[in-house]
């Protein structure tokens, strides 16, 4: 049985992040586009890689040409990740869940996997779908992977010891974000919040290049 953070059900106690979210709501209803708050990082030079990799279903997935059009976020991690990965992946189901359609309509969510020793096609696969369905889980050879993380500017995963026929992997704890041009702009970091990622999502999907 693989355990991971269940996807978000519940609502929030606090009145001032209730508000938030119906300003988020009501800004992507009408098309105003809300001011991105940037929790992260935005690039100087935006990402463009070339790669691909096999879905869960064993189809080969060109990166640039199966996210064209779409509000992408990329995230390289592995399912026995006993933090950084289910608490991302939490968050950004969590918000998805309560944004409108037409905003979640635009938006992709990918998900590579660092550790493909490990991680079957059905393992990635049942373990995404805790999260959501509609989460997209790759896999490839360890150099695949490695060039793939080289293209995004990230360091390559690297193994840990093992203790007790087991073992971590260390890899970028950072989410990228691709606007709708196909072009990787911002980075978030680990502890990015619902609140925090309702707007920056919103504001992405809206994003038009100056």
């Amino acid at each position: 049985m693989i355990q991971a953070t269940p996807k978000f059900k519940g609502g929030t106690r606090h009145g001032t992040v209730l508000a938030m979210w119906t300003l988020v709501a009501a800004l992507a209803a009408c098309g105003e586009p809300p001011q991105p708050i940037r929790v992260g990082a935005e690039l100087r030079q935006p990402l463009h890689p070339r790669f691909t990799l096999t879905d869960t279903d064993g189809q080969p997935f060109d990166f640039a040409a199966e996210t064209e059009g779409f509000m992408t976020l990329l995230f390289f991690g592995y399912t026995y990740c006993p933090d950084v990965c289910p608490v991302h992946m939490a968050n950004i189901a969590g918000t998805l869940e309560k944004l409108p359609h037409r905003i979640t309509s635009q938006v992709k969510v990918v998900f590579v996997t660092t550790d493909p020793e490990r991680d079957t096609p059905a393992r990635i696969r049942e373990w995404l779908d805790n999260f959501d369905t509609g989460f997209i889980g790759l896999r490839g050879s360890d150099e695949q992977i490695a060039d793939a993380s080289r293209q995004l500017k990230m360091p390559p995963p690297i193994k840990g010891p093992e203790t007790d026929g087991t073992y971590e992997v260390g890899h970028s704890a950072r989410v990228v974000a691709f606007t709708r041009d196909g072009a990787g702009r911002f980075l978030y970091p680990f502890g990015t919040r619902q609140n925090d990622w309702a707007t920056e999502i919103v504001a992405l999907v809206q994003w038009q290049p100056e």
